[in-house]
């Protein structure tokens, strides 16, 4: 038991030889894919509440620093490597103990699912994905209200951190790979890519507000429903790699 539990925590050969650098990679360009075609839109609110006006405008260098939003991120990154590592120990103590080691193959293979439906939503060959509404608890709100109207470090990180959990289905896919991984390090080295390959599309939307998404228009959505079926196909050559 000790060394499944050490395994978990630690271990990155479930995936084979380079199977964590190719799931970080995989996981880096779903996010790039998603910053510009997703985050961009759904985040949107969140990035431009943190912008200080006198950032607003002046030198090239003065605007990229304001709409750096470092904390914010790092926020993010914290929140989302600590979900991956979450997954990544659950489902390889999980698979261990039960001996079920085809598990880490299957959650492969959703997340390359979910990652062709992403594809295809931005070709327009599927209906948008809908999730059920789930709001943050009451408990939560005002606390979110501080954040978002005194923008600074301290408070853009505590959000990057508190909006790291919100429900989002590009999120799911994510974790899905992630959890694949079977060990908590290899879970957040995933997570931590898939949210370095946000920061681009999030950047873009703090220098240009909501023009950045509409601008790019049809095509961030082709080069995004690309970089997807990428995904997809990586994700399902590794989980088929497991099974052989």
């Amino acid at each position: 038991m000790i060394a499944a539990l050490q395994s978990c925590l630690h271990d990155l050969s479930a995936l084979g030889t380079g199977g964590v650098l190719a799931l970080v990679s995989a996981l880096f360009l779903a996010g790039l894919a998603g910053g510009a075609t997703h985050c961009a839109a759904m985040c949107a609110p969140f990035v431009l509440a943190q912008l200080r006006p006198d950032n607003a405008g002046g030198a090239m260098l003065q605007r990229l620093s304001g709409a750096a939003l470092l904390p914010y991120h790092a926020g993010r990154m914290l929140g989302y490597a600590t979900l991956g590592a979450l997954a990544g120990a659950g489902a390889g103590l999980f698979s261990q103990i039960t001996g079920l080691r085809w598990l880490l193959a299957l959650l492969l293979a959703a997340a390359a699912l979910l990652m062709a439906a992403q594809a295809a939503e931005r070709l327009g060959l599927a209906a948008r994905l809908h999730l059920p509404a789930l709001p943050l608890p009451a408990a939560l709100n005002a606390p979110l209200h501080r954040l978002l109207t005194k923008p600074g470090a301290r408070s853009g990180f505590a959000l990057g951190l508190l909006l790291s959990a919100l429900p989002c289905g590009l999120l799911y896919a994510a974790l899905a790979a992630a959890a694949a991984s079977g060990s908590a390090l290899g879970g957040a080295l995933g997570m931590a890519g898939f949210v370095a390959g946000t920061i681009p599309g999030l950047v873009g939307v703090a220098l240009l507000g909501k023009l950045f998404a509409r601008a790019g228009g049809p095509t961030l959505r082709r080069w995004g429903a690309a970089l997807f079926a990428l995904n997809a196909l990586t994700l399902g050559a590794m989980a088929a790699r497991m099974l052989s």
